[in-house]
C-alpha cells in the first residue's frame, strides 16, 4: 500500500506585495516555524478527510457568525479537491498515464489563520506535491504554481495571485517577475532564486485576534485597476519598483537599503487600501521600537527588519503588550524542513 507525505510552509510577502496579483514584481520567503503536512495513503476508494479549516462545530451562535464571516462556508477540503482535478486534468490533456490507484487525502495545520500567512494556499501546494509524487508525475516546477493559482482562482471563485504558490513550491527566498506579455504569453511569472544569508535581521510577529477577511478590500482594488485609475495603476508600478529596489540592493550586498523599502512598501499599501486600524497598529508599535515593519501579506502579521538583539528585545516587548507574537524566521529551503513547534498541530 503506497503512502506519500509532502508539507507546504507559511510565506512571507516581504516586498512589492500585493502587486503580483497586478503584473508587478515581489519578494517572498517561505519560512519552517509552521506548516501543513499531507499524506496520502493508497485506499479503495478516492477520500478526502476534513482537517480543522473544514470544522462544523461551534461552541456558540458569535462563535459561528465569525467563523462564517471570516472564513465562508467551506474550507480545506474544496482546495484538495480543486487540486486533484487540476492535476488529472493536466496528466489527460499531456497524455500522461497515471497508475490505477485511488488515495485518501488527510492533512493537518500549525499555520495561523487569516492573518496573511497564506495558510489555505499552502494546503492548496501541499496537495499537489503529493499528487504528484503519488502518481511519479513530474510536472515543471515553473508550471506548478500556475496550477495551484488556477485552483483557487478559477475554480474556487478565490481572488488570488501568483506570489504565494510560488513560494510555497519554490522555497526558500525568491524574487518573482510578473511582467503582463509574459505572464499571458506564459500562464506564469519569471522567478529568480536568492541566497537567503543576504537578507538583513527579520523578525515576523502575529496577533490571530486581527485576522480578517481581506477579500473585500482586494475586490475593490482590483475593480479599481480595472477601471485604470490611475492612482491605482500607479501604485503598483511602485510596489513592483520596491520589490526590484529590493532585489537589486541585496544581490549588490546592500541589505543596509532594505529597511526604508519595507517601511516604503506599507505606507503606500496604507495609501490605497483601507487598512484596518488594529492592523496598522501593529506596524506602527513595531516601528516605535525602531525596526521597519510592514504587512506579511494581507494583515494580521507583520514582517521587518531589526539592527541589533537590544532592539529585537524592545520589540518583542512593545508588540507583546498589544497581544503578538514575535519571532526569528528560520528560511524554508526544502519540504524537509521541520516546524520548531510541530508537536503543536492545530489539527490530527
Amino acid at each position: 500500500m503506497k503512502t506519500v507525505n509532502t508539507r507546504s510552509f507559511p510565506r512571507i510577502g516581504f516586498l512589492g506585495n500585493p502587486s503580483d496579483g497586478y503584473y508587478g514584481k515581489t519578494m517572498s520567503f517561505a519560512f519552517s516555524e509552521y506548516c501543513v503536512d499531507l499524506t496520502l495513503t493508497e485506499s479503495s476508494k478516492m477520500r478526502f478527510v476534513p482537517g480543522e479549516v473544514d470544522d462544523a462545530s461551534f461552541d456558540s451562535p458569535e462563535k459561528l457568525v465569525r467563523d462564517i464571516r471570516l472564513y465562508g462556508y467551506y474550507g480545506g477540503i474544496r482546495m484538495l479537491k480543486a487540486v486533484a482535478k487540476l492535476f488529472f486534468e493536466y496528466c489527460f490533456e499531456h497524455g500522461i498515464e497515471i497508475e490505477k490507484r485511488n488515495f485518501t487525502a488527510e492533512y493537518r495545520t500549525n499555520i495561523p489563520r487569516l492573518v496573511g500567512l497564506s495558510g489555505s494556499s499552502a494546503i492548496c501546494s501541499a496537495m499537489l506535491k503529493a499528487l504528484m509524487k503519488f502518481y511519479s508525475v513530474e510536472i515543471p516546477l515553473e508550471y506548478t504554481p500556475t496550477i495551484c493559482l488556477e485552483a483557487e482562482k478559477l475554480e474556487l471563485g478565490i481572488n488570488c495571485g501568483f506570489q504565494d504558490r510560488v513560494i510555497q513550491m519554490y522555497n526558500g527566498l525568491v524574487f518573482m517577475d510578473f511582467e503582463k506579455s509574459f505572464v499571458e504569453a506564459n500562464n506564469r511569472g519569471k522567478y529568480e532564486r536568492i541566497d537567503p544569508s543576504l537578507l538583513p535581521n527579520v523578525y515576523v510577529a502575529f496577533d490571530p485576534n486581527r485576522a480578517e477577511e481581506s477579500g473585500k478590500a482586494h475586490k475593490k482594488v482590483k475593480k479599481l485597476f480595472e477601471e485604470k485609475k490611475p492612482d491605482i495603476l500607479s501604485a503598483m508600478v511602485e510596489f513592483a519598483d520596491i520589490a526590484q529596489q529590493g532585489r537589486d540592493a541585496l544581490l549588490a550586498g546592500k541589505k543596509e537599503l532594505i529597511p526604508a523599502l519595507v517601511d516604503a512598501n506599507f505606507d503606500l499599501r496604507d495609501r490605497i487600501f483601507n487598512v484596518a486600524e488594529l492592523n496598522r497598529n501593529m506596524v506602527m508599535v513595531a516601528r516605535s521600537a525602531g525596526a521597519s515593519a510592514k504587512f506579511a501579506g494581507s494583515g494580521g502579521a507583520i514582517v521587518g527588519t531589526y539592527e541589533d538583539e537590544a532592539q529585537y528585545a524592545l520589540l518583542c516587548n512593545k508588540l507583546a503588550e498589544i497581544g503578538c507574537t514575535t519571532f526569528k524566521p528560520t528560511i524554508a529551503i526544502s519540504d524537509e524542513a521541520l516546524p520548531s513547534n510541530i508537536g503543536n498541530w492545530r489539527n490530527s
